[in-house]
């Protein structure tokens, strides 16, 4: 009772001037700007058409509608491909907006709590973070990248102050979605590979709450693979351009064919297959619908000819863009590679005029340098906060609730107590009714039992004897120590395998030669006699076929065996349709060698 006391005492809080402050900081918006920011989600040209008009009327600056309207038109401008107009008028948005969440800290019950409903400060909290958005898409239109990721972060940074993650959907969901995707382009322009592919899965997830279109997801999945692409992770980037071709539903937009580049450029630089490679992009390069289509695809054709010292041909292809492109990267990507080749052909006279090109981008690159620096401090700093927000929202709850866990020990500490003395007394008088019962039927469930073995040992004989060749150990094989690790590790439910994760993550927990060599071992041991068979019934059945064979016994998933072979998935996947064609069964592997033992064996 002192405890439930002790935690009832606290000063009780005024809602009612809360309330009145909040209504006083957020007057009513109009209906028409309530209207348009409803249609700015779905049909932004229709929205801007309706907004223009209002700026015709007179308006006092200081207004929250005045506000809000120039934060539509910035949000408007950019979804029509209009270059913003209203900077000034964006940036006292963003102060006033800014201003307000300041002044309104989250009622109780805010973040942290599940009882938590939308209030006041959310609304203004989800029109600051749209306004610091809107004004990093400015900045970066101004090439201020780093003032331009600053406002993205800070749209992230308010978001995630004020909403649960679970309360995160729909226009929130696609809000930050869209943030993030800014920030994955962001990086990646700026060659940041890693803050590129940890924006880029955080896209993913927000995408995954709405109804996204296959543009936008395929759009990320895409850049993710270009990035692992360039820090040489090929099964990664393979992974990531191969869910972005599922995630394309028109095989003719210029998107599935960016991705089918980067795929035929993969090809090259995983599997050396010049060949097809080259042949995929021909086919691109003839399907180009644009002249900036045809050039990028030439730049692809130009490097691959660059690596296969074929100077000749890149220099067509290279010189082309050099010429006719509007891209100021793929000219000095085409540039840096014709200087190269004009010293590896003795074309001395020829570099002057790439050269002078290249002169400007020394000290571009020296002030990338920088700008890279700045940027990756502030995505640490992101990081770090957010996990110190995470911290201290789980601190705040624990403390909230521990004096009601305190509170809830007690308390049934004491009932059980309770329950326990009545209960043992019950259970002493059934116990020693129970014994003596068990006392009386023992000496026949003995002769009853000792019946029964002799017929089941006198049936077990008689089927041996029928059957001396199969082996009885079939049973025993996922004793084996060594397949006793793989299910264990297999079957970990706090480390589950994730197909959105890249198989590479789970290198850890490969299996290595000597642990292969003791599968091996136990196979043959309990399963000699099943794989000689097939051995001599399908010839071209390989090592690695068999290794599959072993695995699938276990019961083990395709995705599984892919992460202890390091395999990608599409080629786990490839080996069992192989294998079912070898075998002329559509039935999994595992379910066709249970069968074909016990019809051949």
């Amino acid at each position: 009772m002192l405890l439930a006391l002790l935690f009832a005492c606290h000063p009780k809080q005024d809602d009612s001037v809360e309330t009145q402050d909040l209504a006083s900081l957020q007057p009513v918006v109009s209906k028409e700007l309530q209207a348009i920011d409803s249609l700015l989600w779905q049909q932004p040209d229709s929205a801007l058409a309706l907004l223009l008009p209002w700026f015709d009327t007179v308006h006092t600056d200081e207004t929250f509608d005045n506000h809000y309207a120039h934060l539509l038109l910035a949000e408007l401008l950019y979804k029509n491909d209009y270059a913003q107009t209203n900077r000034e008028e964006l940036r006292q948005a963003v102060a006033f907006f800014d201003s307000l969440v300041r002044q309104t800290p989250p009622l109780k019950g805010g973040r942290g709590d599940s009882t938590h409903t939308p209030s006041p400060t959310d609304r203004l909290a989800f029109l600051s973070a749209r306004a610091h958005y809107i004004n990093g898409v400015g900045y970066y239109e101004q090439d201020s990248v780093v003032q331009a990721c600053k406002e993205y972060l800070k749209a992230l940074e308010t978001m995630e102050s004020h909403f649960e993650e679970k309360d995160m959907v729909g226009e929130k969901a696609r809000f930050m979605a869209l943030t993030h995707t800014h920030l994955t382009g962001l990086f990646s322009d700026q060659y940041l590979h890693e803050q590129a592919i940890y924006f880029g899965a955080r896209a993913l997830d927000y995408y995954r709450k709405y109804e996204a279109t296959p543009w936008h997801v395929a759009w990320v999945l895409d850049e993710i693979g270009m990035q692992f692409e360039m820090m040489e992770r090929f099964d990664s980037a393979s992974y990531y351009y191969g869910e972005a071709v599922i995630a394309v539903d028109d095989t003719n937009t210029l998107m599935y064919r960016d991705i089918a580049t980067g795929l035929a450029r993969l090809s090259y630089k995983k599997d050396k297959e010049s060949q097809k490679s080259m042949s995929q992009l021909r086919n691109l390069l003839l399907r180009s619908e644009s002249e900036k289509e045809y050039l990028a695809r030439c730049i692809a054709i130009g490097g691959n000819y660059y690596y296969e010292k074929q100077y000749d041909s890149a220099s067509a292809y290279l010189n082309r863009i050099f010429r006719d492109s509007q891209s100021v990267e793929a000219r000095k990507q085409a540039a840096e590679w014709l200087v190269e080749i004009c010293k590896a052909q003795g074309r001395e006279d020829e570099i002057i005029g790439y050269a002078t090109f290249l002169v400007p981008f020394a000290t571009q690159d020296e002030n990338a340098g920088k700008m890279k620096s700045q940027l990756t401090t502030l995505c640490q700093e992101y990081e770090q906060e957010k996990q110190e927000a995470l911290h201290r929202s789980k601190l705040k709850e624990a403390l909230r609730n521990s004096g009601f866990i305190v509170l809830g020990i007690v308390t049934a500490f004491m009932v059980g107590f309770a329950i326990y003395v009545i209960i043992s007394k019950r259970r002493i008088v059934a116990e020693r009714k129970t014994h003596r019962m068990q006392q009386a039927a023992l000496s026949g469930r003995l002769k009853r039992s000792n019946s029964a073995l002799k017929k089941l040992k006198t049936a077990q004989e008689a089927r041996v004897s029928e059957n001396p060749r199969r082996p009885e150990v079939y049973g025993k094989y996922e004793d084996e120590t060594i397949c006793r690790h793989i299910l264990t590790v297999c079957n970990d439910k706090h480390n589950s395998f994730k197909t959105t994760i890249p198989i590479s993550a789970y290198a850890d927990i490969a299996l290595d030669d000597a642990q292969k060599a003791q599968l091996k071992q136990a196979a043959t041991r309990h399963y000699g006699e099943l794989f000689g068979k097939l051995k001599r019934q399908y010839p071209n059945l390989k090592e690695k076929d068999l290794f599959y064979c072993y695995l699938c016994l276990l019961g083990l998933d395709n995705i599984q065996i892919a992460v202890l072979l390091q395999r990608s998935i599409s080629t786990i996947w490839e080996r069992e349709k192989r294998l079912q064609k070898m075998f002329g069964s559509p039935s999994k592997i595992s379910v066709f060698l249970h069968e074909y033992m016990i019809t051949n064996i």
